[in-house]
Order: C-alpha cells, then sequence, then structure tokens
C-alpha cells in the first residue's frame, strides 16, 4: 500500500514539460539570452540565468556556440525557458551593482566603477619603470641615476597584460 502511495504522489507531481538537450545556435550577451535548436525547433530567447530583470546584480554563463545545453521551463512555461546545465562555457560575466567581474579565454576582468586592475597594475609598473633616484653625496646633492632592472619589470608589466583585460 505504501508503494501505491508514493506513485500516486509522484504521479501528482510530474511535470508535463520536461527538461531537454539541446544545441546552442547563437548568444546575444546583451540581453544574456540564447537560441538552442533540439534538432526540430528552434527555441529563441531562452534566457540564460532564471532570472533577468534588469538590475545591476547579474551572474552569466554563456555557453559556446555549438555546444550541448540542458534547457528547463520556468512554471512548465515552454515561452519561458532557462539553459539548466552547459557542456561548454565560452565566459563568466558577473555583476554586482559598479564592480564586473569576468572570465574569457583571453583573460579575466576585474573593473570597478570605471577602474580596472589591469590598469592599476599598468600604471604602478609604468611608475616603477620610470623611477628615479636621486643620490645625495657628501657635497650635496648628485645627479639622477637610472633604475637597474628597469628591463624586468617591463617583462612583469607585459606578463600582466597577457593576463588582464580591460574590457
Amino acid at each position: 500500500m505504501e508503494k501505491q502511495l508514493q506513485d500516486a504522489f509522484r504521479n501528482l507531481r510530474k511535470r508535463d514539460v520536461d527538461t531537454f538537450p539541446g544545441t546552442v545556435i547563437a548568444v546575444d550577451k546583451t540581453k544574456g539570452t540564447c537560441i538552442v535548436s533540439d534538432d526540430q525547433i528552434e527555441y529563441t530567447d531562452v534566457r540564460l540565468s532564471s532570472v533577468i530583470d534588469g538590475k545591476e546584480n547579474k551572474f552569466f554563463l554563456f555557453p559556446a556556440v555549438g555546444s550541448s545545453v540542458l534547457v528547463s521551463p520556468i512554471q512548465e512555461d515552454l515561452k519561458k525557458l532557462y539553459v539548466e546545465a552547459y557542456s561548454e562555457i565560452e565566459s563568466l560575466d558577473l555583476n554586482v551593482k559598479t564592480v564586473q567581474f569576468r572570465i574569457t579565454e583571453s583573460g579575466f576582468l576585474l573593473k570597478k566603477e570605471n577602474e580596472t586592475l589591469k590598469s592599476l597594475v599598468s600604471d604602478l609598473l609604468t611608475a616603477v619603470e620610470q623611477m628615479k633616484f636621486l643620490v645625495t653625496t657628501t657635497g650635496g646633492t648628485g645627479n639622477t641615476t637610472t633604475l637597474v632592472n628597469a628591463a624586468q619589470f617591463s617583462s612583469v608589466k607585459d606578463r600582466f597584460n597577457q593576463f588582464l583585460n580591460d574590457v
């Protein structure tokens, strides 16, 4: 009797529309949506986040075009679909008010308002490269000397430029 009761409850909760697999045809990063095909139908405006409300706080995983995804309906409504699982991620974008964190194949972007970590590090290393030293002698001040390891700082700056993004 207990098994029959469990089966009855399971059937009551059974969804009319299930999660289905699809292939990503296109991605709209501005809207946070994509087009997905299940080999029969193309579904437009599939959400990349279950909540898209226009607020500043957003988190998106952007799938690679041609990759496989699992798509689920919100409240069994085929007009309100969202990507639930991804086989391949092209990029990640997290926005919390004025702070943005993005990861792509080319590197990382960490931005707060109009300032990026890359520009801060670049400005720091440029300032270090241009350091000037005043040599004090017993008779007063002497000449400005050159930075001995300027090439090392230039090399570190190049590495940061390859690692971090500005946009």
